[in-house]
């Protein structure tokens, strides 16, 4: 090895001449390498295997490089369209055949099944984009798969025309994981992205890749990625087979070696491609493999090449004298390598002395940053003794930094933790936080965190942890005046419940005994009225017994009234008792005995089978039966009504519906259908109390859901609920 250079020597110019201590090593360097080279003649097989790596190493890299070319190729194709976007807001599909039609998918890229448009929309701009096509004579455009969902990416053009890209029109792509992080990572980034190995849309084209170009809105890319994702318009996507991509790329490459192409972009191994599956190490001992990594918008791929050499030929590549003339040509190569590294000692010298300073910076940086801190820091030794300490801890503890050298760290807190709790701290490796108590010498007690770190020392220093001292004490005092708080605050609560308990028992009281108190008069006046009309009947002229008849029928009415008085009462009393439940049985039960009470209706009524949910059967079954009785009864007019029983998917939520297409209702008017005895049509119209939604809505607040309803003038209307399973509620 090359001998240490005086101080003398470092500062001579890189121009003098090294020392003969550089010759000796350049010799012993010469020697050494035609020792070698002998060495070497008779490792032919080594040296040709070595050749071989080399060769296939060059082949590897022109065939990585047709394939990065293939793959512009395909981004500069969809970049066209989004350069269409760019100049035409809304292509048409004429535009985008004709457009597609120029590239001549077909003849030059037939790994390629076509060029699509994926529009990013919303549940409102789909809708748009339904009607909108339908008026322009193009159908019904319905999205696979279907479903409310809060963002579509559906297929809307795609070219060429062939069947399996006509069934493809539609598909919503951002409903299938792989291509979605493709298209969320397209638009985030504002450049092309490609899928991981996937199954391709089109029917029978088996597995292959999605490139992904975003399109903005007015063609200009927004700065940032939240701007990014608010501006999209949608994606230009190319999708195209495995194998025919890789064979066109390398068709024309003379002698290819086999291929195999893994996707290891998410962490775990995907095939993309395999064309003489590359050999396993060991299995042919004349086999030669080589790898490459790419990065391949946004996905990295590894292309594992191998080639089987023809023979093993031994010395015949370049002969025994070959061998000898390159040996010494790579013999005098080393000689002038051992100069340079003589020439270059000096160098490496002062490289030295500067990271030397370099460090002693650091050092000085790191010693101010904790002498200086706010927070209490301590050096600490591997018996926990203060090594050194700032300021800020000398502050907490009232003492100078030299009275606290060598003193027992944790002998200066109580509450000191126990042998567990070291070999705890011990066993973390790296942060430790643990709040102890601090008596100064006046006796005030001070609460403090303490955080460990272990941090090296120099060689030879007994430097083992940093603590750093925190006074949490006016944080503490704090949290126990807001848990004392809390506590007052669960009493008042606990307190207001008792008594909003104990009045709505008195009001349920009260209500009942109004109830039957007020039949006793009602039965008098409906009785005396009746013996009116039938004993002195002759006395009255018919406007008496007009008026006799109206006392009546307001007596009864009364009495109706307060029956479904007593029936809200019997809603918000008695014990909830939750049992799963069989909606659709019970909805078709109660659709049934409607049929039965009224067989001349044309009703069809709709219910989805497997309706589940679990609550009070009682309470529930009244709850069907006032939802479905009020959508039987406000479809009479229809001369062929329709009822619809099912759930539906809102907000991420699982809801009850119940439908029709009856008289309907002003929305503006809905805040009063679910008020006891509130009426949004007249009596001679449709009879009843005006007693039953609110019933319902008692029902379902009971079991701790919500009821929602929508409904047009003459267009029908919807109730929709949730029954959540909670036992708990109620």
């Amino acid at each position: 090895m090359l001998l240490p250079m005086t101080a003398d020597e470092a500062l001579l110019s890189p121009d003098a001449l090294p020392s003969r201590h550089g010759y000796l090593l350049a010799a012993l360097v010469l020697v050494a390498s035609l020792a070698l080279v002998a060495i070497y003649a008779t490792g032919a097989g080594t040296r040709e295997r070595e050749l071989a790596q080399a060769r296939l190493a060059g082949e590897a890299e022109q065939v990585v490089a047709r394939l990065r070319q293939q793959l512009l190729t395909y981004e500069l194709i969809t970049r066209g369209g989004v350069s269409l976007f760019a100049t035409v807001q809304a292509p048409s599909p004429q535009q985008w055949r004709h457009y597609t039609d120029g590239l001549e998918l077909d003849r030059r890229f037939p790994a390629m099944l076509g060029l699509c448009y994926a529009e990013a929309l919303s549940p409102a701009a789909l809708q748009e984009l339904q009607l909108r096509r339908r008026a322009a004579g193009m159908g019904l455009f319905n999205v696979d798969p279907p479903g409310a969902r809060a963002q579509y990416g559906p297929v809307v053009l795609l070219e060429p025309r062939t069947i399996a890209n006509v069934n493809t029109i539609g598909f919503d792509m951002l409903q299938e994981p792989t291509r979605a992080a493709a298209m969320l990572a397209a638009r985030d980034s504002g450049a092309a992205r490609i899928t991981a190995p996937l199954q391709l849309a089109q029917v029978g084209a088996g597995r292959g890749l999605v490139i992904f170009a975003p399109v903005y809105r007015a063609g200009i890319v927004p700065s940032d990625p939240s701007a990014r994702a608010a501006a999209l318009a949608g994606w230009v996507c190319a999708p195209f087979r495995l194998d025919g991509f890789v064979e066109q790329a390398v068709a024309d490459a003379p002698g290819t070696p086999g291929l195999r192409i893994v996707d290891i972009g998410d962490g775990v191994e995907t095939l993309v491609y395999a064309h003489d599956a590359v050999l396993a190490p060991g299995k042919h001992a004349a086999a030669v493999t080589h790898s490459v990594e790419e990065q391949v918008y946004g996905r990295r791929w590894r292309l594992d090449f191998h080639q089987v050499r023809a023979g093993n030929g031994g010395s015949a590549l370049l002969g025994t004298q070959g061998t000898i003339v390159l040996g010494m040509l790579a013999s005098f190569l080393m000689f002038a390598v051992a100069l340079s590294l003589a020439r270059t000692q000096s160098r490496a010298q002062q490289i030295a002395a500067r990271m030397s300073e370099s460090y002693r910076r650091s050092e000085l940086r790191f010693r101010s940053a904790m002498r200086f801190s706010a927070i209490g820091k301590a050096l600490l030794d591997r018996d926990g003794r203060v090594v050194d300490a700032n300021l800020a801890l000398a502050n907490i503890l009232r003492a100078s930094p030299e009275e606290l050298m060598g003193r027992d760290f944790q002998a200066l807190f109580s509450g000191t933790g126990d042998a567990a709790e070291e070999r705890s701290r011990a066993a973390t490796g790296s942060v430790y936080r643990v709040t102890r108590e601090l008596r100064r010498d006046d006796g005030e007690l001070r609460h403090v965190l303490l955080t460990y770190a272990q941090v090296p020392g120099d060689v030879g220093q007994d430097v083992a942890s940093l603590a750093q001292v925190e006074d949490i004490t006016d944080r503490v005092r704090a949290e126990a005046q807001i848990n004392a708080l809390n506590r007052t605050l669960e009493a008042r609560v606990a307190l207001r419940t008792r008594e909003l308990t104990r009045a709505n028992e008195a009001l349920e009281s009260f209500a009942y005994t109004i109830s039957h108190d007020l039949r006793a008069p009602l039965r008098a006046i409906d009785g005396f009225t009746r013996v009116l009309g039938e004993r002195h009947a002759d006395a009255f002229d018919d406007a008496g017994r007009g008026y006799l008849a109206r006392v009546r029928a307001a007596a009864a009415r009364m009495g109706e009234l307060i029956d479904a008085l007593l029936k809200m009462s019997r809603v918000s009393r008695g014990e909830l008792r939750r049992e799963p439940l069989d909606l659709s049985a019970m909805a078709a039960d109660i659709v049934a005995d409607l049929r039965h009470g009224d067989p001349q209706r044309q009703v069809d009524a709709q219910i989805e089978p497997g309706l589940h949910a679990s609550g009070d059967s009682v309470l529930v079954r009244n709850l069907l039966n006032n939802l479905l009785g009020n959508a039987w009864k406000f479809t009479r007019g229809r001369e062929r009504g329709h009822i619809a029983f099912h759930r539906v998917e809102h907000a991420g939520e699982t809801w009850f519906e119940v439908a029709d297409n009856g008289v309907g209702f002003d929305e503006a008017y809905a805040g009063k259908l679910f008020r006891p005895f509130q009426r949004l049509h007249a009596q001679d119209e449709f009879v009843g109390e005006g007693i039953g939604l609110a019933s319902v809505k008692r029902i379902i607040e009971r079991h701790g859901g919500s009821i929602t309803a929508e409904g047009r003038v003459g267009e029908g209307a919807r109730f929709r609920f949730t029954l959540p399973d909670d036992a708990g509620v109620g």
